[in-house]
Parts: C-alpha cells; structure tokens; sequence
C-alpha cells in the first residue's frame, strides 16, 4: 500500500523558523524539509544551535523529513576541503533533527564544457560523500538540477550506477528536468524509478516558469499515479518558488491579486491545494 508523506521547503513560507512552523501545522503537514532557518542556510548553524533548534520543532510536533544542504552545488573546479567538513557538519545536524536523508548535487559544469569532461572527477567526489556519511544510517539524494553534471536522467543515472551504493538515492524533481529540455515521463521517470527514494513537488512551463503541480509539462500527476501504484511509501516535498510565477493571480478566484502576487504564504497554500487535488484524484 503506497503511503505519500507531504513535507516542504516551509523557508518559502517565511524567513522566520516561528512563522514557518505555524503554517505548516495549519496545514496539517507534519514535516519540514531544513534548507532556511531564520534566513541563514541550515548548513551555517552548529551542533549546539540545532540542538536548540530541535527544541522549537519539538514543541510544534514538527518532523524534518529531509536537510536540503547546498552540499554539491558548487564548481567542479572548486576545492574539496573546506565543502567536506561543511558537509561533516550537516551530518550532524541531519542526526540532531533525527532525520535520514540529506540532498545533495553533483557539482556545476564550466559553460560552453563537455559535461564528460569532468565525468571522473564527479564520481570521485560523489564517493567522497558516500564515503564521509558511511556508518551514519544517513541516504544521500541526489538532485537533478539545472546545470550540474546530473542536470538530466542519464547523467543522474550514470551517477547513481556508477557510484552503486544503497547509501546514495535519487530525489526526482520535475520541474528542474523541464527546465534542462529533459522530458519527465515517461522517459526520465522510467529510467530512475530503481533510485527514486524521494520526491520534490515542483512542476515548470516549457519556458522554464514554475508553475502549481499539475499546470506544468512536469506530468505529476502522471509520475505520482505510478508511484501510488508501484507502493511507494515516502516523501512529497513542495518546493513551489512561485515567487516569479505571472500567472499566479489569476489562479485564485476572489483573492486579492495584489496581495497573491507578494503574499509567500498564501503561494505555498496554493501549491499544498493543488498537490492535494492531484492526490485526491489518484
């Protein structure tokens, strides 16, 4: 029987942890995916800030589902030491949030480079990683995303075959495949069904426009009725970024559109409605 747990990056809610985990219980979502605290990226605080942290979530009955570190996201020709004991510290803090995962990229490729180029040198810092977190309990997932070395499916897949460990999963975000020309599904979906282990709520317009899940060539619905079928149990996490999205007010009839068009708040509402009226349907 397939279980979707709904979370999200609630950093786009509001820049203040408080107001953050207000929404989300109003919203009946039990777990936060960690990317902003306070407007300070997660992977910026200590040990001892996220014990007290932990506190606050604690007493909202709040989970974290995922730390969406930034851990990856920088050049392929940047050095390593400085981004390893970074990602040291987010191992502690995804264990004091009590947490499984973390999300992780695969490094950016110079423009106007061959992506191959740097092929080996991807795997040998994506096992670096593997290789850090090994003991811990934690899965690392991967994120396609725009620009890196798995920026579409058969680079990710070359990524997660290659480094071949069960420590190191695929997070599946449509929006992002859009956005690099990379159908979702079937194509995309298909070949990484075998790693998805976790999935990001964002669907885009052919033009690259983020949209609500559902009104985008992302094919949530389609993606999220194989999961149901194939008995996935785990993680929906909205990550709207809606901020930009034009065509956001016309969306909600009787809202003002003014306040719509700048209210982050009532942006992630409408990205929970629409996720749920999808669900609703499968």
């Amino acid at each position: 029987m397939a279980k979707f747990i709904l979370s999200g990056f609630a950093d786009e809610i509001d820049p203040q942890l408080d107001i953050q985990l207000k929404v989300m219980n109003e919203l009946e979502i039990g777990h936060i995916e960690v990317r902003g605290i306070d407007g300070i990226n997660v992977s910026k605080y200590t040990p001892e800030q996220m014990k007290e942290i932990k506190k606050k979530f604690d007493a909202a009955n709040m989970k974290v589902s995922s730390i969406g570190s930034p851990i990856g996201k920088i050049k392929i020709t940047d050095p390593m030491d400085d981004h390893i004991n970074e990602f040291k510290n987010i191992i502690e803090i995804a264990k004091i949030m009590d947490t499984k995962y973390i999300r992780l990229f695969s490094f950016f490729m110079p423009k106007e480079e061959d992506p191959k180029k740097y092929r080996d040198e991807v795997l040998k810092r994506m096992q670096m990683f593997v290789d850090t977190a090994k003991g811990s309990g934690l899965i690392l997932l991967h994120e396609n995303e725009k620009g890196i070395y798995g920026d579409n499916a058969k680079r990710c897949l070359d990524v997660l075959e290659s480094i071949g460990s069960e420590d190191l999963k695929a997070v599946f975000d449509p929006a992002n495949f859009i956005q690099c020309g990379q159908e979702t599904f079937p194509e995309a979906y298909n070949m990484l069904k075998p790693h998805i282990e976790y999935m990001h709520i964002k669907d885009a317009l052919s033009d690259g426009s983020v949209v609500p899940a559902g009104m985008g060539e992302g094919k949530v619905k389609e993606i999220l009725t194989d999961l149901k079928a194939s008995g996935y149990e785990g993680f929906l996490s909205l990550e709207p970024h809606l901020a930009n999205f034009v065509g956001l007010a016309s969306l909600e009839e009787g809202k003002d559109k003014e306040a719509i068009s700048t209210n982050t708040q009532d942006k992630f509402k409408l990205a929970v409605k629409h996720l749920r009226e999808i669900l609703n349907q499968i």
